[in-house]
């Protein structure tokens, strides 16, 4: 059996309880790092002042927990639409500097569906997007970290080759990939391998063959909020979210992918649906300790 030398990450909005008493669970559950959305609310950027987010570092550091990286998805059809990129794009960098200041160099998002024509103006507007993201990053030492799932793994990466530098990158989830596009996890992991700086470990099936736009949205076809997607992956209609073991993410395969390219970043458990998150990440924390 493949041996895993990782750390487990949690994603503290997944128990639904708040973010302090989020990472005090994190920790009883016995994950080593955390995740956290840094959108809105306790954690919007524009609310936490440079006294709060020392006090919210020492907070963590004293718990024992890492920041695998913040989450910094804003929703709506990601970087697609060229006139709320302005806004969006210096809310992500603002996202990326209370990263760096919380101690991790890490930004998880999504980006939109990449187009499959290069010439089209969403196309050149989410690389536009990303080129500046990217080399705003670069600046820092950091990552903005696209979500797989949207498109095949070998559609993004080659949107991901036309950038100048590697400041986007790859937040790698295998269970996105096997409920929407129906893409070969372990292909994706060696097909994206230059780009995956952190992974979600999550588990689904897919049910039948969807379109991506009807999951994700995309500019001019159909807005979808996160919180659809969540209920479209726990009404099991095209897709449904289930515990790690029990849908089509072959692990066992998945994690010696990741070994093989040298992956030594986070295993952040990620549970969006369920009613009782909190049994489920236990559970998955044991499933992945099971690999050590």
């Amino acid at each position: 059996m493949v041996k895993l030398t990782n750390k487990i990450g949690v994603i503290v909005d997944s128990f639904g309880i708040g973010v302090r008493d989020g990472l005090l669970k994190a920790k009883e559950v016995g994950a080593e790092g955390v995740q956290i959305y840094a959108v809105s609310g306790e954690m919007d950027p524009q609310k936490l002042n440079p006294e709060a987010r020392r006090e919210l570092r020492s907070y963590i550091a004293d718990l024992g927990l890492d920041i695998s990286a913040l989450c910094g998805d804003l929703g709506g059809h990601g970087f697609q639409d060229r006139v709320a990129n302005a806004v969006k794009v210096e809310q992500s960098k603002r996202i990326l500097d209370l990263a760096v200041e919380l101690g991790t160099n890490i930004v998880t998002t999504h980006i939109g569906i990449v187009p499959d024509d290069r010439n089209s103006a969403i196309y050149e507007a989410m690389q536009q997007a990303c080129e500046e993201l990217g080399q705003y990053a670069k600046s820092l030492n950091a990552y903005f970290a696209i979500e797989t799932g949207p498109e095949p793994a070998a559609h993004l990466k080659s949107f991901l080759d036309t950038l100048s530098t590697n400041g986007v990158s790859v937040n790698f989830d295998p269970a996105n990939m096997v409920m929407v596009t129906g893409d070969d996890p372990v292909q994706g992991v060696l097909t994206l391998k230059d780009y995956i700086v952190h992974t979600h470990v999550k588990d689904g099936r897919r049910l039948r063959v969807v379109d991506p736009r009807q999951v994700y949205g995309f500019l001019g076809y159909e807005k979808m909020s996160h919180e659809h997607i969540a209920e479209m992956a726990s009404a099991g209609a095209d897709f449904e979210e289930v515990p790690l073991g029990e849908g089509t993410v072959d692990f066992q395969a998945y994690f010696a992918a990741l070994n093989s390219i040298g992956y030594n970043g986070y295993l952040t458990i990620e549970r969006e649906v369920g009613a009782q998150p909190e049994l489920d990440i236990r559970r998955a924390v044991e499933f992945i300790k099971a690999y050590r």
